[in-house]
């Protein structure tokens, strides 16, 4: 069957998960964490595509990126792709592409999806149980959104700033925000909109085969990952 064009639109923000094979490992230390952030941060400069949030999970990477033009985004998932199977491989002797198939993307198209999205990338450790807070998960963009820490790679969307008139206003919003589950029909409706390449809040049409409801059609983490994370 032939592929289904992802929905891109230059300017408008999406939230893109890539898995590795097999839900194999994608980092194995603290290096290869380390690694995939210089290369993300190299190539997101390189292709135009600001990113707003991020997690690297054991298994997968989750991502809100806004592309200035319609190829931006491809463009730096493949070479980000490419550096670190370049690495994992030469680090533990195989051979081939790191990453089950291409990634997939959910189009962003309203503020509230924008900031639902930041939460569901953020919380995805406390959802797979790895954290009890977001804060205490070192591979993700909380601490930079929330505790102002200094990350390069991170740009402020428009969503987020106006959460508050000032920063301290904005923080603390998005603190409590995070203090709390998003509720399961925007989990939901995020990784329908994702696996299917959709806009957020769209209409519900089915492209393609149906996929199954299981655990490994979720947009988030399971207890098949949860390994310790190397401090």
């Amino acid at each position: 069957m032939p592929r289904v064009a992802r929905l891109v639109v230059p300017d408008v923000s999406l939230h893109v998960v890539q898995r590795a094979h097999s839900r194999a490992p994608c980092f194995l230390d603290d290096y290869d964490y380390v690694a995939y952030l210089v290369a993300l941060g190299t190539y997101a400069a390189r292709f135009s595509c600001a990113v707003h949030a991020y997690c690297l999970m054991t298994n997968h990477v989750h991502l809100l990126v806004t592309p200035s033009h319609s190829t931006a985004c491809a463009l730096l998932m493949k070479h980000v792709a490419q550096r670190h199977s370049k690495r994992m491989n030469a680090k533990t002797g195989r051979s081939g592409s790191l990453w089950e198939g291409r990634f997939h993307s959910g189009l962003v198209t309203t503020d509230d999806y924008a900031i639902a999205c930041y939460r569901y990338i953020e919380l995805n450790p406390v959802r797979a149980c790895m954290v009890q807070q977001p804060a205490q998960y070192r591979w993700s963009s909380h601490c930079a959104n929330v505790l102002g820490e200094k990350d390069n790679i991170v740009r402020t969307h428009p969503a987020f700033l106006a959460l508050g008139t000032d920063e301290l206003h904005r923080i603390a919003t998005y603190r409590q925000l995070c203090s709390v589950h998003l509720p399961e029909a925007q989990l939901e409706e995020i990784r329908r909109a994702t696996r299917g390449g959709h806009r957020m809040g769209g209409p519900h049409n089915r492209r393609g085969r149906p996929k199954r409801s299981d655990s490994r059609e979720n947009g988030d983490c399971h207890q098949l990952e949860m390994v310790t994370v190397t401090d």
